[in-house]
């Protein structure tokens, strides 16, 4: 079936356009593509570039948003909305007349309270993140890209004005210059679609971890889903919604992941990204996904 996938999008491998805001992502070979689906049992089976690394970006702000829930509790609602923004991941228009709450965890002022949030329970996320998902994935190589994390952080200036903007509202409690490390840190991270695939697990198998302990209840389980499907993909999260029909959060490095709860999850990576900034071929990867095996959450 993967072997299928590939074949049917094959004309849109290449497609669109590297995110070359990020200049450590500008090089990146557009015309890459790899897919990989993991089972409950963390059975992978994959095809074409599925064990190449890449950068993970935004995708990780699931990760960050489940262990600030699980060591948190969801008072963290209180901090960050959980509604599609209708603009840009980096936005600043919302934020203004919106108080400082973001409307998302996963547009860039969302991820940043997270990350703040996280920042404040463990004193240093984005190691805590990074050591999750070397456990869930079972990749105890999985680690940071310093080019890429030093090629955001050169061009942060709209996330840095977001934290600084939504500090003046008091929902930003750590100190900025360590907030956005540790974010751009997370944003850095490099894996490749099967240790994604075997990461998101523990949302197809309702909050338990790989090792078969509880990182979050059923009912937050089912929170990040939501967001995931309503909010995962950018100001495209219906047309997403529309196509695939899974929670699903992609990246700016072209990766996206996807939950089929109850029964499997799967990632795709392929570079070129559409003017939402997520992959074209990625998402007409999981468009076929879904329509060859009825996996869907409608």
């Amino acid at each position: 079936m993967l072997r299928r996938i590939e074949a049917d999008v094959r004309p849109q491998i290449g497609a669109g356009q590297v995110a070359a805001y990020i200049p450590a992502l500008s090089c990146v070979d557009p015309n890459r593509f790899g897919m990989a689906i993991a089972d409950l049992d963390g059975k992978v089976y994959g095809v074409g570039d599925w064990r190449q690394p890449f950068s993970t970006q935004s995708i990780t702000k699931v990760f960050a948003l489940a262990l600030a829930l699980a060591q948190g509790g969801d008072d963290l609602w209180e901090r960050v909305g959980r509604e599609p923004s209708g603009n840009p991941f980096n936005s600043l228009v919302q934020l203004e007349y919106e108080n400082g709450i973001p409307r998302n965890p996963f547009i860039n002022a969302g991820a940043l309270v997270v990350t703040d949030r996280l920042q404040t329970l463990t004193g240093d996320a984005s190691s805590e993140l990074l050591e999750f998902l070397r456990q869930e994935s079972g990749n105890p190589d999985v680690t940071f890209d310093p080019e890429v994390a030093a090629s955001e952080s050169d061009h942060g200036d709209r996330n840095a004005a977001l934290a600084h903007f939504m500090a003046s509202y008091g929902n930003i409690a750590n100190p900025i210059p360590a907030l956005l490390d540790h974010y751009f840190w997370q944003c850095s991270i490099e894996m490749n679609c099967a240790d994604l695939a075997l990461a998101t697990r523990f949302l197809a198998r309702h909050g338990l971890r790989a090792d078969g302990t509880r990182l979050l209840p059923r009912r937050l389980a089912k929170q990040i889903n939501a967001v995931m499907l309503t909010c995962g993909t950018y100001d495209a999260a219906g047309e997403f919604a529309y196509r695939v029909g899974l929670p699903g959060k992609s990246g700016v490095g072209g990766g996206i992941v996807a939950v089929v709860p109850g029964v499997c999850t799967v990632c795709v990576w392929s570079p070129g990204l559409d003017p939402q900034g997520n992959s074209v071929a990625g998402i007409a990867a999981l468009d076929r996904f879904t329509t060859l095996t009825g996996l869907s959450v409608f």
